[in-house]
């Protein structure tokens, strides 16, 4: 039987523990008990928990035996570059991406972005992390994707936080079904085949609407390559989804 997976909230030595809402699930929801076994992920490593003491607000367990990693350590690095579109729908994409595989998520502000989702998306950030916390969980990653701190468009890459090497893919609805349409799937399968290819992608995808004129000019003159996902114009987290599957499938 397949152990259920926990992201430890502190690790010290041979010991680890779920604290606050984290732990108050498994306590009270399902009904842990001392002496039950769950593999613990530590941030570096993966190894099995046995719970030792708990309560509502805290859940300890004496660490063991290191375990297999499903996600092994050279998987492509995806960092998505998303734009912040209505909330329930965009935490949505954000689970379903870390289910997939996406290492890293940047929550942009477009031009097209709500003002008053703009402005409550550094608080939103909270409960993005704890949506890929249980997603990672969920599907037994090692550790959670980053969610990084909501930012502009034209400050997205300001501290250099987006590897210089990486591959860098802007989704642009107007392609579609133009005659200069450049599939993403063609061109992550031509960077995949180069010989010195890395494994890391950066993708741009736009709010309900798509980018505005002016971003998709920014994006251009920055080194961003255009692509589309073929000739239908998908929603935001439909886009964000399938994008992020075909980016990680190619890469492998």
């Amino acid at each position: 039987m397949t152990r259920r997976r926990w992201m430890a909230d502190e690790v010290k030595g041979d010991t680890a523990a779920l604290v606050g809402e984290h732990a108050a699930h498994l306590a009270r929801v399902l009904r842990a008990e001392i002496g039950q076994e769950f593999d613990i992920a530590t941030g570096e490593e993966v190894r099995r928990g046995t719970i030792t003491t708990i309560s509502y607000d805290r859940i300890e367990f004496a660490l063991g035996a290191k375990q297999h990693l499903t996600l092994r350590s050279g998987a492509p690095k995806i960092t998505l570059a998303l734009a912040i579109f209505k909330f329930d729908r965009m935490d949505w994409a954000i689970e379903k991406c870390t289910e997939i595989g996406v290492a890293r998520v940047i929550p942009v502000i477009a031009r097209r972005t709500d003002a008053h989702l703009a402005s409550a998306a550094v608080k939103r950030r909270e409960r993005w992390q704890r949506i890929v916390r249980q997603a990672s969980e969920q599907s037994r990653r090692p550790a959670p994707p980053e969610i990084s701190v909501p930012v502009k468009l034209k400050d997205l890459d300001v501290d250099g936080v987006l590897a210089a090497e990486a591959l860098r893919v802007v989704l642009a609805e107007s392609l579609a079904g133009s005659d200069g349409d450049t599939r993403l799937g063609e061109i992550l399968q031509s960077h995949s085949s180069g010989v010195e290819t890395e494994d890391e992608v950066t993708l741009a995808v736009g709010p309900e609407g798509g980018w505005a004129d002016g971003e998709l000019s920014w994006f251009y003159e920055t080194g961003w390559i255009a692509a589309s996902l073929g000739d239908t114009i998908l929603r935001a987290e439909t886009a964000a989804i399938v994008a992020t599957a075909l980016a990680i499938d190619a890469l492998r």
